[in-house]
């Protein structure tokens, strides 16, 4: 679990931060396309200070294993996980947006889900007890 909490931490404070910065970039890289206007400029930096707040709190609880908030984060972090997949496929195979990260970037959020889940039911059963 430790790992997940690190990787994660990493990885969305990474994209959180590129995103706050400049969202035009990845944007780029996820869809080929631009944002042309404040709005969605704005949306992309409040996406990254999103992100950037999952990943923060990944990292800050990454040593507390026994603490059930990071039970909580987990459940979060599977949340947005499959939602982030459901999003991009959509973007990919519907809108017909892809850029060269589109696809890697599906294939990362699907092992992410899977691991989520895997640290779900292991604490699930270690605890023994309901994780909701």
């Amino acid at each position: 679990m430790k790992n997940l909490l690190i990787v994660t931490g990493i990885f969305e404070s990474v994209t959180g931060i590129l995103l706050l910065i400049s969202p035009r970039f990845p944007v780029s890289i996820l869809f080929d396309s631009s944002i042309d206007n404040p709005v969605g400029l704005l949306i992309g930096r409040l996406a990254g200070a999103a992100l950037l707040s999952l990943g923060v709190a990944c990292w800050l609880v990454r040593n507390d294993e026994k603490s059930r908030a990071v039970t909580g984060i987990i459940i979060a972090m599977l949340l947005y996980n499959v939602a982030a997949f459901a999003l991009l496929t959509y973007a990919g195979l519907i809108v017909h947006l892809s850029g060269m990260g589109l696809w890697p970037a599906v294939f990362i959020h699907v092992v992410l889900t899977i691991w989520c889940i895997k640290n779900i039911l292991v604490r699930r059963q270690r605890n023994k007890v309901s994780i909701f």
